[in-house]
C-alpha cells in the first residue's frame, strides 16, 4: 500500500490484486500533477491557477489503478471512470471503499460501454497504446461541447508528437504544460465544428481491424482475426503467437480448453477449429481483448462450437479442477513496468484450474526463464519447441 498526498487529503492506494510484497505504486507523478492542476495548485505554466469546476459530468479515461477516481469521488458529482482493465476496475472499487466512499460514489464503465452523452470535464491518463487513445477520443468527441475542460496527463516518456496530434485532430487546439517530476499535462480546447452532428465525429471509427492469417501460420492458417483498439499487433500476427501456432497441441475430443491472456483469441479459436467438440474459455483482463476474442471466434468457429468469454483476473473465475488444457502467452509488462508477477499468477491459476493430467502450454521469450517457475509449481517443464528467440513449454499437473 502507498499513500498519495493531495490538497484534498491523503489516500492509501493499492493495485489489484493486493500484494504486500508489490513495490509498484498504484499512482504516478502524472496522476499527482493532474490533481494539483484540478485543485488550482498549479497552472499550465507552473503558476497557481483557479480550481477546475467539477460540478458537471466528469469522465476519467484510463485511470490505471483508480487513484484519480478515488480522489475525485469526494469532490466531483459521481465521476465516471472509463477503463479497458478489469484489474484497474477492481482496484478502483477497493480504493474507493478504503477511502470511505459508498459503492455508488463513482460510476465505473468499461471501454465497451456507452459513454456519457455529455461530458463537462474530460480527464485522460494517456495509455501505452496510441490506438486505444485514438479509439476512446473518437468515441468521446461527440459528448464534448465548447465549454468542456479537457486535460490529459502522462509521463514525459509516454507523451509523443503523435499523442498530441490525436488530441489536436479529434478534440481541438492542443498545448502542453511544463514538465514536473518527469510528468506533463495536455490541454485541449474542444472545437465547436466537431459537435455531435458533425460528419467528423459521427463517421465510423478506424476500429476494429480485420486480417486473414497466411498459410505459414500453422494451426491458425486461414483464420480471420479481429482486433479492437489496444490489442497487441493490430495489423498482423505477432511472431511469438505465430511460432506457438506452429506447435499448438491438439485437444482431446470434448476437452475444456482455456486461452489465458487471450488477446485477439487466435490461439483458442485455432483450438476450437481443430476440435469443434471442445469448449473454449477465453480469459483476459482487457475488455477490448475479450471483445476481440469473441469477434475472432464468431468469424471462424463451427456452428454450435462452445465458448465462454471472461474479463477477469487470470483464472480466478474458473472452477478448480475443470480444465484439460491451458494455452498461455503471458505478458511481462504492467503498463511501463517490467514484472514477472502476472506470469506467476497465471501459472498458479492454471495449476489450480487443471484436472490431474491436464496440461499448461506456454510460449515466452527464452530469456524470461519460465521453465524455472513451471518446475517450481508443477514439478516438471518440457521444452516442446524453440528458436533463437522463443520457447514453447509444456507442464503437466500431477495426481497429487
Amino acid at each position: 500500500m502507498n499513500r498519495l498526498s493531495t490538497s484534498w487529503g491523503a489516500y492509501d492506494l493499492t493495485r489489484f490484486p493486493e500484494d504486500p510484497r508489490d513495490q509498484l505504486r498504484a499512482w504516478s507523478a502524472a496522476d499527482a500533477y493532474l490533481l494539483r492542476h484540478l485543485a488550482g495548485e498549479e497552472g499550465p505554466r507552473g503558476e497557481t491557477g483557479a480550481a477546475v469546476d467539477l460540478s458537471g459530468t466528469v469522465a476519467v479515461v484510463g485511470d490505471r489503478w483508480g487513484a484519480l477516481t478515488t480522489v475525485l469521488a469526494g469532490h466531483a458529482r459521481v465521476p465516471v471512470q472509463i477503463t479497458d482493465s478489469f484489474l484497474a476496475q477492481q482496484a478502483t472499487r477497493a480504493n474507493l471503499a478504503r477511502a470511505g466512499h459508498a459503492p455508488d460514489a463513482a460510476r465505473l464503465l468499461t471501454t465497451r460501454d456507452t459513454p456519457p452523452a455529455r461530458i463537462d470535464v474530460l480527464l485522460v491518463r494517456v495509455p501505452k497504446s496510441l490506438a486505444l487513445l485514438e479509439d476512446q477520443l473518437h468515441r468521446l468527441a461527440p459528448a464534448l461541447h465548447e465549454g468542456t475542460v479537457v486535460v490529459g496527463t502522462g509521463m514525459v516518456t509516454e507523451i509523443h508528437t503523435s499523442t498530441l496530434e490525436l488530441f489536436e485532430r479529434l478534440v481541438g487546439p492542443t498545448r502542453t504544460s511544463l514538465a514536473r517530476q518527469k510528468a506533463r499535462l495536455i490541454f485541449s480546447t474542444p472545437d465547436p465544428s466537431r459537435a455531435p452532428d458533425s460528419s467528423r465525429t459521427t463517421e465510423p471509427g478506424p476500429w476494429p481491424r480485420t486480417y486473414v492469417l497466411p498459410a505459414d501460420s500453422g494451426a491458425g492458417a486461414g483464420l480471420t482475426v479481429v482486433n479492437h483498439a489496444g490489442i497487441f499487433c493490430a495489423d498482423r500476427l505477432d511472431i511469438g503467437t505465430r511460432f506457438f501456432l506452429k506447435h499448438l497441441p491438439r485437444a482431446r475430443g470434448g476437452a475444456h480448453v482455456v486461452d489465458l491472456g487471450c488477446g485477439n483469441g487466435v490461439l483458442g479459436t485455432a483450438a476450437s477449429v481443430a476440435d469443434p467438440d471442445a469448449t473454449v474459455t477465453f480469459v483476459d483482463e482487457s475488455f477490448q481483448a475479450v471483445a476481440s476474442a469473441e469477434a475472432t471466434f464468431r468469424a471462424n468457429a463451427a456452428e454450435g462450437a462452445k465458448a465462454h468469454f471472461v474479463a477477469g483476473d487470470a483464472l480466478a473465475a474458473v472452477a478448480p479442477g475443470t480444465v484439460d488444457l491451458v494455452l498461455n502467452n503471458p505478458p511481462f509488462h504492467s503498463h511501463q513496468a517490467t514484472t514477472g508477477a502476472t506470469a506467476w499468477r497465471m501459472f498458479s491459476g492454471a495449476r489450480a484450474a487443471l484436472r490431474p493430467g491436464g496440461e499448461l502450454w506456454v510460449i515466452g521469450n527464452r530469456h524470461l526463464g519460465y521453465h524455472v517457475k513451471l518446475r517450481k509449481l508443477f514439478g516438471n517443464a518440457e521444452v516442446v519447441a524453440s528458436d533463437p528467440k522463443f520457447v514453447v513449454l509444456r507442464a503437466v499437473k500431477g495426481d497429487r
